[in-house]
C-alpha cells in the first residue's frame, strides 16, 4: 500500500543518507522504524498487565502489629533468623 507523509527536510536528508550507506530505501528504513515503535508499544503494554490478585483469608494485621511501623513488622519477621 502506498501512502504520502510529510518528512521534515533535515531528517529526510540524514534518512537518505543513511539509506545510502546501508544500500537500503527510505522507504525499508521507514517500514523497519515503525516496526520498531509498534514492537517497543507492544512491549510496554505487556509489562503493564497485571497478574492476578493473590487473596489471603484472615482479618488483617494481629492486635500486636495493627499500630506497628513496617520497620517493626519487619524486625519481627527476622527475629531468631540471624539477620
Amino acid at each position: 500500500m502506498k501512502i504520502t507523509i510529510e518528512i521534515n527536510d533535515d531528517l529526510l536528508i540524514r534518512i537518505q543518507e543513511l539509506a545510502r550507506e546501508e544500500k537500503t530505501s527510505v522507504d525499508a528504513l521507514a517500514e523497519a522504524g515503525l516496526r520498531r515503535v509498534l514492537e517497543v508499544q507492544e512491549t510496554k503494554q505487556a509489562k503493564l498487565k497485571w497478574e492476578p490478585l493473590v487473596c489471603f483469608r484472615g482479618s488483617g494485621l494481629t492486635d500486636e502489629f495493627k499500630n506497628a511501623s513496617w520497620e517493626e513488622i519487619l524486625d519481627e519477621s527476622y527475629r531468631g533468623r540471624g539477620t
